[in-house]
């Protein structure tokens, strides 16, 4: 029987400004609230627990949403900068907004309630409240497609392609330059469903009508270098923002791993900031208990979900985690790619 003394333990102690200066301070307070506010806590709690565990897992991060629009960009270049990220899954819009700011271009403020007709007259794109120029985007996607015009006519995973543009990049504050410079693989599973794609079309258009070669995207390829990454790993932590395609590749590496003779026990550390719900079957509310009945998170995982709007929660995480030194002594993953065989990873100092 349920005593009352045994459940009234722990008391919600109420946000004091007075105590709270940096965002390390905010999140320490967040620990003894409630609601969301607490429940971002424990994703912060949990991140750090898989930064210090002596294992050194391998910290996967899926990326949906508009992220780089959202002002997001430098957050997610620190973590790729600090080494409290090892790999990356994401949606093309991302990198391709990132390479898009990387060539002096930018995002615009604007009233979600603008003249959208209007702004189609002059070539500008909503999203939500933020504008970009369409004629910028475009010429963007010029680019691209220049420079996979440039490559050796053979099949590419997305991982390779993202590095070569990476190396194209000279912007401290880019994702993929970040990612380039520090050897962290960037994956995007669905880069035809991006303005990367619209490029890589374009390319695929010219080429086709002067019967030329050309090179192409593998997206199999994807899955089995991901997959690598989870066969050579002792623990993977995993951390979600949104959901949809990022979150379902990083989870079925596990059903992969099984497949093919690698029962790598599931995730171990299992993060994820997100708006959706669970009760619609889609993958993206999908809860972590859920996934465990696939095998895809560990049956002892550490595992924690924020509802919250990602533009907030991600960056109070990760200043969180930056602030409190959690990733100070933590080595660098190297990892050493032969075509599509990962051949070796190895630990570095981070290098900075």
């Amino acid at each position: 029987m349920v005593k009352k003394k045994d459940v009234l333990k722990e008391k919600v102690k109420q946000i004091d400004f007075d105590e709270i200066v940096t965002v390390k301070d905010l999140m320490e307070a967040y620990k003894d609230s409630s609601i969301q506010s607490r429940a971002l806590a424990t994703c912060a709690i949990a991140y750090e627990k898989a930064l210090k565990d002596p294992a050194r897992p391998t910290v996967i991060l899926g990326l949906a949403g508009p992220l780089v629009a959202a002002g997001l960009r430098k957050v997610i270049a620190d973590m790729v900068k600090f080494g409290i990220v090892d790999a990356i899954v994401t949606i093309g819009a991302i990198p391709y907004q990132d390479f898009y700011q990387a060539r002096g271009y930018s995002h615009y403020k604007c009233s979600p309630r603008c003249d959208d007709l209007a702004l189609r007259e002059v070539f500008v794109d909503r999203i939500y409240d933020t504008l970009v120029d369409e004629d910028k985007f475009r010429e963007t996607d010029a680019v691209i497609g220049d420079i996979a015009e440039k490559l050796e006519p053979r099949g590419y995973g997305s991982r390779e392609f993202m590095q070569i543009l990476g190396e194209q990049i000279d912007d401290e504050d880019s994702i993929l330059y970040n990612a380039a410079k520090y050897g962290v693989p960037v994956f995007v599973p669905a880069l035809n469903d991006s303005s990367i794609g619209i490029g890589l079309t374009g390319l695929y258009y010219k080429k086709r009508k002067a019967k030329e070669p050309f090179m192409s995207i593998d997206a199999i390829r994807d899955n089995w270098e991901l997959t690598q990454l989870k066969i050579k790993a002792e623990k993977t932590a995993v951390i979600y923002i949104g959901g949809g395609v990022p979150k379902n590749f990083i989870q079925q590496t596990e059903v992969i791993c099984e497949t093919l003779g690698y029962d790598r026990g599931g995730h171990h550390y299992a993060i994820q900031i997100t708006q959706d719900a669970p009760q619609w079957g889609g993958l993206s509310g999908c809860t972590f208990e859920e996934a465990q009945s696939w095998g895809k998170i560990n049956r002892d995982a550490n595992k924690s979900v924020a509802y919250v709007e990602a533009s907030i929660g991600l960056s109070l995480m990760v200043g969180y985690i930056l602030q409190s030194g959690a990733w100070k002594g933590r080595k660098r993953l190297k990892y050493t790619w032969k075509d599509d065989m990962l051949t070796k990873v190895t630990k570095a100092p981070l290098g900075l």
